[in-house]
């Protein structure tokens, strides 16, 4: 009988050690917690917008990504422990469009339509 109390007490304690390593520290909550990132493009009209806004709900860690249009901003929310800026600019890049200074993918951006070019006078662009 003093074998099974003694067996009963060791996995108590083991469990307890297990359960106890299992929680998540405040360091590691702060990591999964979703940050925003603002990145002027070069997307021109509503056919931008919903280029951009599709693409980047495919890359991993996103949950939102809204283009305010007349500001040519981006505004992307995501999970810091799953991607960073740098990936969602080359992501905006590889979408055709320029990411803050970084310029477009130039194979992207020749299969833009016409009406997504930077260069076109009919939006006022450069």
């Amino acid at each position: 009988m003093k074998f099974f109390s003694t067996l009963l007490c060791t996995l108590a304690l083991l469990l307890s050690a297990q359960f106890s390593q299992a929680q998540t520290t405040p360091a590691a909550k702060a990591k999964n917690s979703a940050e925003s990132l603002k990145i002027k493009t070069s997307a021109v009209c509503d056919m931008c917008k919903a280029r951009l806004e599709k693409a980047l709900a495919y890359e991993k860690g996103v949950q939102s990504a809204v283009l305010d249009v007349p500001s040519q901003v981006l505004t992307v929310t995501y999970r810091a422990d799953k991607t960073s800026a740098e990936k969602l600019r080359a992501a905006v890049q590889q979408t055709g469009y320029d990411a803050d200074a970084a310029p477009a993918d130039e194979r992207a951006y020749t299969r833009l339509p016409e009406c997504c070019k930077k260069t076109n006078a009919v939006h006022g662009a450069e």
